[in-house]
């Protein structure tokens, strides 16, 4: 059975890229909310030489890493304000720059660039742009290395107004990537379920919590989402007329459909990089045990036979390694095995209580809600069961979903009195709230582009 859905927000409108030999631009692939309406913004590239663009001035595999001081003058013209504004709060999140204090600047946004008015303040990196335009703007955007005195990236954007947002933030994922050799996770998005007067809908916002919408999907029960590997794809489960199904929601096909369907609780977990199989956990059985489902051929196939409880099933970035939660000791714990089920070994020893774990995009790590001291708070661990280490202390914090880079992650609180979302870097540090108040959500997963 499939439901058709439309989003007609524009604010949620698709940007394409595109390209060409002699003006060099590029395709922005970015999908503020995913639907079939796509917005062209081009992006026109002045490459300045290949050495410039070869360097790296951030190692942020390094852990040792200092923060690069830089400088984000405020843009001048239509919105300037605003969209480096943006820019400065995302460079800043990361923790990997450290963003100069404006009252500081020597130099005017429309001064040309001077390095000796950058150097004398500490800056080592300086963002200079221009903005002008009312309903479709255009922005010039230079990002300068101080300490050699020269422009490294300069970039022309095109886009309506009402995408002043996804602008900033692809301006802040080419600085990123010019300064680090790294995709930036600016243009991903985060999805959530919300709940409102007695019923659940899934919520799709940037990964800021910016420009946040229901995509009027609804049910009595909604659970957390799980994206597919190429972003195109959402699977979750939904309690409907009293029974459990597991749907799919395309954002390419705009449509909705129950994909599986079975006696008992069936809830949806992690797609395989094959992006039409997908794990989850079933009682059709009597208990609660773990199964893979290939939707074309409809082939079901049972991993586990364990007389305990067993759910939250998470895989490894290759597909080849399950984690996930089980009663089998006893109390509610991290386990790992083989994708066929096999080799099952238990990770975690502490705690009465251990739930929703996440694996990270990079395989190193997984992240887990466990009790402590009555609580639920965020730990993550080696996929080996070494170097647990405990990443929040305030409130009950659950759904630990990673980003596509695996250095940050959202999760759940009520630390505030109610349910919301937050972010933090992969460390714990910078734990930010992304919802806004009044609104109930759980369940957040970050995108994987």
């Amino acid at each position: 059975m499939k439901k058709s859905f439309t989003i007609q927000d524009s604010r949620f409108k698709g940007v394409k890229w595109l390209s060409s030999r002699v003006v060099p631009t590029q395709r922005l692939n970015y999908l503020t909310a995913p639907c079939v309406l796509f917005l062209l913004l081009t992006a026109c590239c002045l490459l300045l030489s290949a050495a410039a663009e070869a360097k790296v001035y951030i190692d942020i595999t390094s852990p040792a890493a200092r923060k690069l001081p830089i400088a984000v003058s405020e843009f001048g013209g239509t919105f300037g304000k605003e969209i480096s504004d943006i820019i400065k709060d995302d460079l800043d999140f990361t923790g990997i720059f450290l963003c100069l204090d404006r009252n500081a600047f020597m130099e005017a946004p429309s001064q040309p660039f001077n390095p000796k008015n950058w150097t004398v303040i500490g800056a080592e990196a300086v963002v200079k742009g221009m903005v002008s335009g009312a309903r479709n703007l255009v922005a010039t955007v230079s990002l300068y290395d101080a300490l050699e005195g020269r422009e490294i990236l300069r970039k022309e954007y095109q886009t309506e107004a009402s995408l002043l947002r996804p602008l900033a933030h692809t301006i802040a994922n080419d600085i990123y990537r010019q300064m680090t050799g790294e995709s930036g996770i600016f243009r991903t998005r985060v999805a959530y379920v919300a709940r409102k007067g007695g019923e659940d809908s899934i919520y799709l916002a940037d990964w800021d919590g910016h420009r946040a919408m229901s995509l009027g999907i609804k049910g009595n029960v909604i659970l957390s989402p799980h994206w597919s590997k190429d972003g195109s794809r959402l699977l979750y489960s939904s309690e409907r007329n009293r029974q459990w199904g597991i749907y799919l929601l395309d954002f390419k096909k705009t449509s909705e459909t129950k994909v599986f369907s079975s006696k008992g609780t069936n809830i949806a977990g992690d797609f395989f990089p094959h992006p039409d199989e997908f794990i989850f956990s079933s009682s059709m059985s009597g208990s609660q045990d773990l199964y893979t489902y290939r939707i074309p051929a409809s082939k079901l196939n049972r991993l586990t036979s364990s007389r305990g409880i067993e759910v939250s099933p998470t895989l490894s970035p290759d597909g080849g390694q399950i984690s996930f939660i089980s009663d089998r000791d006893g109390t509610p714990q991290l386990f790992i095995m083989s994708r066929d089920g096999s080799n099952a070994r238990r990770l975690t020893f502490n705690g009465p209580y251990n739930t929703s774990p996440s694996w990270s995009p990079r395989g190193d790590k997984i992240v887990f809600s466990g009790r402590q001291g009555g609580k639920n708070q965020i730990f993550a661990i080696n996929p080996d069961g070494s170097g647990i280490t405990q990443l929040t202390d305030r409130g009950n914090n659950e759904d630990p979903s990673f980003s596509p880079d695996g250095r940050y992650i959202v999760f759940s609180s009520d630390r505030d009195g109610e349910k919301a979302v937050f972010i933090m870097r992969v460390n714990g540090e910078a734990q930010k709230r992304i919802t806004p108040k009044g609104l109930r959500v759980f369940g957040p997963r970050w995108s994987p582009n």
